[in-house]
């Protein structure tokens, strides 16, 4: 019976979402489906890597000062009256630079890593707060840090829609050097890879990944959209190509699951997105330490 009332509510939902996608006043939220669909593909790829390289801290620093790009675009904007200057688009540039300063950190800093990398971490977020700072119109951060569906706009899907083909077509012409520098890079280098070069276009792509979805999850957020759905597919993958597949497509389902049921219960897009995927990964472990007990 209670299954029964579940599938029915289910079934309402999904009819009011997509009665919704029909409305010409809701055009933002067919913004926020599709970059959702189109920004799975290079998050799960990448995010894949990034889960077997270990180098989630280093995203999540490259992540949090893209806030300085959007801070100084959304200054430039009113100041210069750059409008061609998009927040996003300031994002992109901020984190990209971000990504080469924390390449070079953990490649060349023998000592103080962490202290180094966390320094980019915290300067491109202070930044980025004392630009919107001195903005003349009210621009709330909040959106930026935790995600705001208003905030996705046409620029944004043109914008993802050419670094995910730039992301894609990397990784198919560069497949077996990342995997190597992912898996082993000394070994990689004794073979003739030039594994520090790769490993800086890893952070690239890391950075180039993390922004498609800033405004739609946030950058404090986006991390673990990164992170979890690798974990998750990891634990039933059985080769790199499954993990990879396994975290597009859970990508993509968390991102459209947490859209309909944010615009269902009308509250912010990015928490219910990270929760959906916590939940999902935390019942995984479960499943998983219940079957090896048993």
């Amino acid at each position: 019976m209670i299954m029964n009332i579940w599938t029915v509510m289910e079934g309402i939902v999904m009819v009011e979402f997509f009665q919704a996608l029909k409305d010409p006043d809701l055009v933002f939220l067919r913004y926020a489906l599709i970059l959702s669909l189109v920004a799975s593909v290079p998050l799960g790829a990448v995010g894949t890597l990034v889960v077997a390289r270990r180098i989630s801290y280093l995203a999540a620093a490259i992540a949090h000062s893209a806030l300085g790009g959007i801070g100084v675009a959304l200054y430039l904007r009113e100041a210069m009256d750059w409008l061609w200057l998009s927040p996003m688009l300031g994002a992109l540039l901020s984190a990209m630079l971000s990504a080469a300063l924390v390449g070079w950190v953990s490649l060349c800093a023998r000592e103080r890593e962490d202290a180094a990398i966390g320094a980019i971490w915290v300067s491109g977020m202070a930044i980025g707060l004392l630009s919107i700072y001195h903005t003349t119109g009210y621009v709330d951060p909040m959106g930026y840090l935790f995600g705001d569906i208003l905030l996705v706009q046409a620029a944004d899907l043109q914008l993802a829609g050419v670094v995910g083909l730039i992301i894609t077509a990397t990784l198919l012409l560069a497949y077996r050097p990342v995997m190597a520098v992912c898996f082993d890079a000394e070994f990689a280098a004794i073979r003739g890879v030039r594994s520090r070069w790769v490993y800086l276009l890893l952070l690239q792509m890391t950075a180039l990944s993390v922004v498609l979805l800033v405004s739609l999850v946030g950058i404090v957020l986006v991390i673990a959209l990164l992170t979890l759905p690798p974990a998750i597919a990891s634990m039933w993958a059985r080769s790199l190509w499954q993990m990879v597949l396994g975290s597009i497509f859970l990508s993509a389902g968390f991102l459209v699951a947490g859209l309909v049921l944010s615009f269902s219960w009308d509250v912010p897009t990015g928490p219910v997105v990270i929760l959906l995927a916590v939940s999902v990964y935390l019942a995984c472990l479960a499943m998983g330490r219940f079957s090896s007990r048993g």
